[in-house]
Parts: C-alpha cells; sequence; structure tokens
C-alpha cells in the first residue's frame, strides 16, 4: 500500500498527483470489500447462478450497461469542448444529434430486450451504482 500524498507545498505550480490519488481511492475501496462474506467465512464465495432461459437478456444487460456507461462518458466529454469553445457551431449540432440519436437507440435495444434504463445502473455493493443518478 502506498502512503498518502502530501499536498504540494504554498506556490507549487506542479498539478496535483491525480493518479496517485486514484490510486490511494481504489486501495480504500478494495479494503472495504471482504473477500469471503463475514457471515459464514468456511462458506466458499458465492458463485454465478445462470439461467439458460434468462442469459440472453442478462448479457444483453451487461452490453447495454457498457455502452451506456461509456454514452455518458462520451456526453460529458461534449458538453466539456462545448463550455470551453473547442467546437464550431456545426460541430456542436451534429454531435448533439448524435448523442440523442444513440440515446434513443439505447431506449430502444432496452426495450427489446425488456429492460429500462434503470435496469443497468449496476449496483457495486459498498462502492454505490456504477452509474450516477439521473
Amino acid at each position: 500500500m502506498t502512503a498518502p500524498t502530501p499536498p504540494a507545498p504554498p506556490g507549487d505550480d506542479r498539478p496535483p498527483d491525480r493518479l496517485g490519488e486514484v490510486a490511494d481511492a481504489a486501495a480504500r475501496a478494495f479494503r472495504l470489500l471482504p473477500a469471503v462474506p463475514h457471515d459464514s467465512p468456511s462458506r466458499p464465495a458465492r458463485r454465478i447462478s445462470t439461467d439458460p432461459d434468462t442469459v440472453e437478456r442478462d448479457l444483453m444487460r451487461l452490453v447495454l450497461t457498457l455502452v451506456e456507461l461509456l454514452r455518458q462518458l462520451m456526453e460529458r466529454q461534449a458538453l466539456h469542448r462545448v463550455d470551453t469553445g473547442d467546437l464550431t457551431e456545426e460541430e456542436e449540432e451534429r454531435l448533439g444529434a448524435t448523442l440523442m440519436i444513440l440515446h434513443d437507440r439505447m431506449a430502444g435495444l432496452c426495450a427489446q430486450y425488456g429492460l429500462s434504463m434503470s435496469d443497468l445502473n449496476l449496483d457495486l455493493g459498498p462502492l454505490g451504482t456504477l452509474l450516477p443518478p439521473d
């Protein structure tokens, strides 16, 4: 385990060590997760239970969750670029239209597999949910 990065001294213009901060946060998060359930130390870790009737839907849920995570990240990056003025007006329009089409297609795929957009927000236990709340 690494020691936390000390704050920069006053007048130091170097950027903070973001990679170190992320590594520290990940280390703290993994310390929160027990390797074996506390209620039964002799019981093996839970196994994934698969149901042949729902395996396609479950796989689509996982794939759509990853696509939705990437879509939200792209949307945030696009908003950041718009806010900083990096895009022309035509690029902003095209990007906005593309993101709206992608959102509509995601909603259509969710409906096709009997999922809602909230079904894609996986619960990561002590870490919270994967996607931010709407």
